[in-house]
């Protein structure tokens, strides 16, 4: 199987906006990052692929993630393929 995973989120960042000539609006802002994560793997030979969406990308996720890829593939012997990304 072929695993990767990818983030998905939102980065509101404050831009300019219009205001009429002479007035200078007072518009209080953040900057809010929010992400999840999904998580998955593919088999080339009959295209089953497992996926989870997690909150994080660390050691205990991943691992829990190949937990649950082992526990829908008991009958079968699974080489995993990661890209190595940090």
């Amino acid at each position: 199987m072929f695993q990767d995973e990818a983030r998905f989120g939102r980065i509101n960042i404050p831009r300019s906006c219009w205001a009429p000539l002479g007035t200078r609006p007072v518009v209080g802002s953040q900057v809010i990052r929010e992400y999840t994560y999904a998580y998955a793997a593919v088999s080339p030979t009959d295209g089953v692929m497992d996926s989870l969406i997690l909150p994080e990308v660390n050691t205990d996720v991943f691992a829990l993630f190949l937990e649950e890829v082992a526990a829908r593939h008991t009958e079968e012997y699974v080489i995993m393929f990661v890209d190595g990304a940090a």
